[in-house]
Parts: structure tokens; C-alpha cells; sequence
């Protein structure tokens, strides 16, 4: 018997990881400190009324070449393996689920995120995800020279339609598309949990709550971050704010089984109605 699927979709940076990825080696290869670098491309997205992240992707080639750095898809995966992450976060996978497991249920994890594909793919606890919706680039003769997608706040509410629908290509839209009645969906809105940091979350946090499933606003516990979660707690975008520490028994664990808990309870209760 197939087990319902519950979808657990996490933005990275700031979510999982502390900083931006970027910032775990990639940028200081180019002889730059992080802030300068970000500055110049916020610049030229200001300058041109243009998407801070196609801004934020062309800086990085214009910088790589600049300070003859070649950026190769195996380079971004080897940045990608100095990604530092939160307490908990390499054990949190197995444990949730095998916690779902114990409900009859099935976890799935997907990655949502205006980082790079290519360094996730290069982080340790990438081999965790069904599926990474991200931003990545074009190679020619092995080597990055444009963007090939860009994901900012509103590309990121497509895919959680392709979530629902069980449609992982990112170029798709044709079966996002289609028409696919509720009972058919692979993974209900009602039985998504949405982890995010920051404005580029808000409005898939916003959706993903509007649509019946579950939203979760994280901070890092260090930092100075959790009045701007309390201000999305208030403004009702999410469910729940937690520090991001995913170890076991931590307020986000309890926060995440307790989800799971509710999603087992209602699927029992939509079972007796029939």
C-alpha cells in the first residue's frame, strides 16, 4: 500500500546554512570580501532596474574572469562541500523520516532556493533531496558563461505547483499546466511544510499557509534575526517561528512531528468519513 507523501520544502541560505553559499569560499577565490561583492551586483541590479539575482549570477562570472577563476561545474560542487550548516541539520533527514515512517506516512525533501544547484549539489546532505528547484548556469567548453535559471521570490511559487503536481523539470510547463483533480495530486498543499528565512520566502510561505499546509519561519538563534520572523508570525504569513537549530527535541523538531502528527490524524478522519 503506498503511504501518503508529506513534502518538506526548505529555502537554503539562511534555512539550512547560516549564510549565503556564496559566501563559504566561492567569492573570496575572486579576491573579494563578501559585503564588496554584494554591493556590486545590488549596484548594478539598482543601476538597470534589473533581478538582483541574474545581477548577483553575471557579478560572479564578470569577477571570476576578472581574477581568472574558472568557474566549472566540479569547482561550484567543491565550494558547495565547505557549505557550513546548522546545529542538527545532517542527522534532521534520517530522523524525520523515520518519524513519518512510524505515522504511515512518507517524507520527501525538496530544496527551493535562490542559491546555486550546482554548489548544493556539492553539500553533504544533497543526496537528501528529492528534488532542488534552484538557480544554475549554461557551460561552455566546461565552463559557466550564463545563466541558465533564475529563481527569485515569484519563480519560487512555481514549484510548488510542480511539487503538488509530482513535476520535477524546471524548464517544464506543459504538465504544471494541465489539469489534475485534487485526489490525484501526489502531494496536496495541505500536506506541505514550508521552511524559510526571508523575503524571497514570504510569498510561497504565504501560499503554502493560504492553501491548508504548514509555514515556518526560521532565524538564526546567533544573530538578530528573529524580530523580522515575529513581524511574519504577525502579519499571519506563517504557522510557527523557530531557531534554527533541527537537532532532536529542539522547537523545530517538536514543531515539524506535531505537523506530522495533525496530517496523520486528518487523513484518519477524511478515511472515516467515507
Amino acid at each position: 500500500m503506498t503511504r501518503p507523501t508529506v513534502a518538506l520544502i526548505y529555502d537554503f541560505d539562511g534555512t539550512l546554512s547560516p549564510a549565503n553559499m556564496q559566501e563559504f569560499g566561492l567569492i573570496q577565490t575572486f579576491g573579494k570580501d563578501p559585503a564588496l561583492f554584494w554591493s556590486r551586483s545590488n549596484q548594478l541590479s539598482q543601476d538597470n532596474d534589473a533581478s538582483e539575482i541574474l545581477c548577483y549570477m553575471k557579478t560572479m562570472i564578470d569577477e571570476a574572469r576578472a581574477s581568472g577563476v574558472h568557474l566549472t561545474r566540479e569547482s561550484f560542487r567543491r565550494f558547495g562541500s565547505m557549505v557550513k550548516l546548522y546545529p542538527g541539520v545532517r542527522e534532521w533527514f534520517g530522523k524525520i523520516n523515520e518519524y513519518g515512517r512510524s505515522k504511515g506516512l512518507q517524507i520527501e525533501h525538496y530544496i527551493n532556493s535562490s542559491g546555486l544547484t550546482e554548489m548544493i549539489e556539492g553539500t553533504e546532505i544533497y543526496p537528501e533531496f528529492k528534488n532542488v528547484y534552484a538557480c544554475s548556469f549554461l557551460y561552455e567548453d566546461g565552463e559557466a558563461v550564463w545563466p541558465a535559471v533564475a529563481v527569485d521570490y515569484t519563480a519560487k511559487t512555481q514549484f510548488l505547483f510542480k511539487i503538488n503536481k509530482g513535476v520535477m523539470s524546471i524548464r517544464d510547463h506543459t504538465l504544471v499546466n494541465r489539469y489534475l483533480p485534487e485526489k490525484e495530486r501526489p502531494v496536496p498543499f495541505s500536506r506541505m511544510i514550508y521552511f524559510g528565512d526571508g523575503a524571497t520566502d514570504i510569498p510561497c510561505m504565504k501560499l503554502v499557509k493560504q492553501f491548508g499546509g504548514h509555514s515556518i519561519a526560521v532565524y538564526n538563534p546567533d544573530g538578530h534575526e528573529r524580530e523580522k520572523s515575529e513581524r511574519l508570525l504577525s502579519e499571519q504569513r506563517v504557522h510557527f517561528v523557530c531557531p534554527a537549530d533541527y537537532s532532536e527535541g529542539k522547537r523545530i523538531y517538536r514543531v515539524v512531528t506535531a505537523i506530522i502528527d495533525k496530517i496523520k490524524a486528518d487523513l484518519e478522519i477524511e478515511a472515516l468519513k467515507g
